[in-house]
C-alpha cells in the first residue's frame, strides 16, 4: 500500500483525490473515488444553490465515506451561503481555489475542516501560506477546466521548495507510472479530474462523454472564449482548458470581438442547454486521450493505484 502524508491524515489506501469538476463530480462521483481507497470530492460553482450542496453531499455521508467539496473564492463573496452549506455536511477536506482563500480558512478550520486550495503560480503559494491553507495544490497547465500557464512538473518541484506541507500534483495524470512520477517528486497525492470524466457515475451528459472518449491528447485549447460567450465572470488569470470545437475554433484569441457578437454568444447557450458539444464547452486536459472506456471511478482509482505501486517497486531497478 502506498503511504504519503496525505493517506495518513485523511485515512485513506491510496494517496488520490478527484477534482471537484463543476458540473461533473457530485456525490455519485465522489463516493465513488472515496470506495477506491481515495477522497473524492464535490465540484461547486456559482450556478449551484446551497440545497444542491446538502443534497449532495448526503450521498457520500451516508456512506461514512470521506469526502471533500471545492468551492470557487471569486465566487464565495457573493455566495456566503455555499461556505455556510459546506461547512454543515461537515466534508473531510474543503478547497477553496481562485481567489485568495484568507477570508474563510479560519471559518473551515474553526469547524474541524481541513483546508486545500489549487495554485497556479509562486505567489498564490505564498497567499496561501499567509492564509493557514494545509494542503496545496500544484496545478499545472496541462489541467482541463480552469487553470494557470505553469506545466506541472516545474511548477510542483518549486512549491516544494517553498513550503513542508503536504503538496499534491495535479494537470495530465491519468496512468500510475505517472502518478509514480509525481510520488517520487515529492507529491504528497495526485490530484485527478480528466480520467474521471468519461466515469459512469459523473454527471457528465452522454454526448459530452463520447466526446471525450473520441478526442486525443492534441485536442484541447487553453481559452477565455467559452467564459466570454456565457458571460460568466471567471477572473481572467484562469482561462479554461477545454477540447477543440467549432466555436473555439472561430473565438479563440478573438474575445474582444466575441463581447460585440450577441448570436456568437447565443450559440455557446443554446449548445449548453442542448448539450452539443459542437459549441458548448467540454472541459478537458491534455491526459484526455487515456480516456478509452467508460467505467466506475472506483476502478480508474483502484487501478491507478495498483499500477503506480507496481511502477514505486520497479525504481530500484533503475540503480546500478
Amino acid at each position: 500500500m502506498i503511504t504519503t502524508p496525505l493517506t495518513r491524515w485523511f485515512d485513506l489506501t491510496t494517496p488520490v483525490i478527484g477534482a471537484p469538476m463543476a458540473g461533473v463530480a457530485g456525490g455519485e462521483l465522489a463516493s465513488a473515488v472515496s470506495r477506491g481507497g481515495g477522497l473524492g470530492m464535490l465540484g461547486i460553482s456559482g450556478v449551484h444553490s446551497a440545497s444542491f450542496v446538502t443534497t449532495q453531499c448526503a450521498i457520500p455521508a451516508a456512506e461514512q465515506l470521506p469526502f471533500g467539496v471545492g468551492l470557487m473564492a471569486w465566487v464565495l463573496a457573493d455566495r456566503p451561503d455555499l461556505l455556510e452549506a459546506t461547512i454543515a455536511a461537515q466534508p473531510s477536506l474543503v478547497s477553496v481555489s481562485f481567489g485568495d482563500p484568507a477570508p474563510y480558512v479560519a471559518r473551515l478550520h474553526d469547524a474541524g475542516i481541513a483546508v486545500a486550495a489549487q495554485v497556479n503560480t509562486a505567489a498564490d503559494v505564498a497567499r496561501a501560506l499567509d492564509a493557514g491553507v494545509d494542503v496545496l495544490v500544484a496545478q499545472g497547465t496541462e489541467a482541463g477546466g480552469h487553470t494557470g500557464h505553469r506545466a506541472t512538473l516545474p511548477l510542483l518541484q518549486e512549491v516544494l521548495t517553498l513550503t513542508d506541507r503536504p503538496v499534491v500534483a495535479a494537470g495530465g495524470i491519468a496512468t500510475g507510472s505517472g502518478m509514480a512520477a509525481a510520488l517520487v517528486a515529492g507529491a504528497a497525492g495526485v490530484w485527478i479530474g480528466t480520467p474521471l470524466l468519461s466515469c459512469t457515475e459523473g454527471l457528465a451528459s452522454p454526448a459530452a462523454r463520447q466526446r471525450i472518449l473520441a478526442a486525443s491528447g492534441d485536442e484541447t485549447v487553453l481559452t477565455r472564449a467559452f467564459d466570454v460567450a456565457e458571460g460568466i465572470a471567471w477572473p481572467e488569470r484562469w482561462p479554461g482548458r477545454a477540447l477543440i470545437n467549432d466555436f473555439s475554433r472561430e473565438w479563440h484569441g478573438r474575445e474582444e470581438q466575441l463581447l460585440d457578437d450577441a448570436a456568437a454568444r447565443q450559440r455557446v447557450v443554446e449548445a449548453r442547454r442542448t448539450g452539443d458539444p459542437a459549441d458548448a464547452p467540454v472541459y478537458a486536459g491534455e491526459s484526455v486521450g487515456l480516456v478509452t472506456a467508460e467505467r466506475s471511478a472506483t476502478d480508474v482509482v483502484r487501478e491507478l493505484d495498483a499500477a503506480a505501486e507496481k511502477a514505486l517497486r520497479a525504481v530500484p531497478d533503475l540503480l546500478a
